[in-house]
């Protein structure tokens, strides 16, 4: 009997220390693909705006409770950018509890992402700007108020998500050549 209650203990301490962080690996697998979906999903807006020769946006929305981020094809002379149309938009699931920031992070956990090989000054595009790709394939920031959606971009696109369950947080990067790659926040830098 005594033995018995060894390996029960035993395997309740094991329990404990692994459950939790198994737990935080799933959340950080869930918001890693869902940067990469993302991601992919913005690749798919440049293709389609070239193919099409048409201006394509990312846009944000919440269905039945759950934040989705879809495409769709937007004309300058409009006053709003973001129109879903059942059937016609392509879209994805954001995971759950994983929901597009407001903005940049601010402060230092996490910092803000910083592209190293770019070479133009200014603050880079975050969730706050309406990221669109040109009949080019190229990105730029959409102003439905001026008509306009310049390339090339002044600077590059960084798109942030953040995980509740886990406090994690992601970054979808768009260069200004219009290429875009994942990235997540280990605590102490972006990977």
């Amino acid at each position: 009997m005594v033995e018995l209650t060894v390996v029960v203990l035993i395997i309740l301490i094991v329990g404990a220390i692994a459950i939790p962080n198994g737990i935080r690996a799933w959340y950080n697998m869930e918001l890693r693909a869902t940067a990469s979906q993302v991601a992919d999903l913005m690749q798919r807006a440049r293709i389609m705006a070239a193919k099409n020769n048409a201006y394509y946006t990312l846009c944000y929305r919440t269905n039945n409770g759950v934040q989705q981020v879809y495409l769709t094809q937007v004309n300058l002379t409009t006053t709003t950018a973001c129109s879903y149309t059942q059937g016609s938009s392509v879209e994805i699931d954001l995971a759950r509890l994983i929901t597009a920031a407001s903005a940049a992070p601010s402060g230092s956990n996490p910092s803000a992402y910083t592209l190293s090989t770019d070479t133009t000054s200014g603050t880079p595009y975050d969730n706050a700007t309406t990221l669109a790709f040109s009949p080019r394939g190229l990105p730029c920031k959409l102003d439905t108020s001026a008509h306009t959606c310049s390339t090339p971009a002044s600077t590059y696109f960084v798109y942030y998500f953040q995980a509740a369950s886990s406090n994690g947080w992601a970054a979808v990067l768009v260069t200004k050549a219009g290429r875009s790659r994942a990235y997540t926040w280990n605590g102490s830098s972006w990977n």
